[in-house]
């Protein structure tokens, strides 16, 4: 069997005061994960997602829900960010993007920069995506009502893409 390749998002969530700057902060981060990626040949870039919004909510956030549509279709291995911090606000819509990524059919990967924390699924220290995988399903299961409504939101949002 061949070596996997991965085809990657790059992920960045930008605070609202960038708006000004939207321009120069997307062609950054696109400059950024482009070189990131381009000399490692089991990673391929595949697209560069960006909101500069002040939406906490995952499903309130354009490139966000139109990155998770790419994930569901079978476009995306694996999502990368600078920090674990530009995937979600806090703990809740942490825990809610993992469960929703992880339960789908295909094996979506995640990795951070953190100096701290970091997350590799794919090297996958200390068994980390099980991890993931076990908190974000004991989180959701003490509201499980909440996540289907969050869900169906996500999955809302995904349908008005064309």
């Amino acid at each position: 069997m061949g070596e996997k390749f991965y085809r990657v998002a790059g992920y960045v969530k930008l605070a609202k005061l960038w708006e000004k700057h939207s321009e120069q902060a997307r062609k950054y981060h696109k400059k950024y994960y482009v070189d990131k990626f381009a000399a490692d040949e089991k990673m391929i870039l595949c697209d560069v997602y960006i909101d500069i919004t002040g939406q906490k909510e995952i499903y309130k956030r354009s490139e966000m829900v139109r990155l998770l549509k790419d994930c569901m279709a079978g476009k995306v291995d694996c999502i990368a960010a600078q920090t674990k911090g530009y995937f979600a606000a806090n703990t809740q819509e942490l825990c809610y993007l993992l469960k929703f990524i992880f339960d789908l059919p295909y094996d979506i990967e995640l990795i951070t920069e953190d100096s701290t924390y970091r997350i590799d699924t794919i090297e996958n220290p200390d068994d980390q995506k099980s991890a993931l995988k076990k908190m974000a399903d004991d989180y959701v299961e003490l509201d499980s009502e909440t996540y289907q409504d969050w869900k169906q939101k996500v999955l809302d949002e995904i349908s008005t893409l064309q």
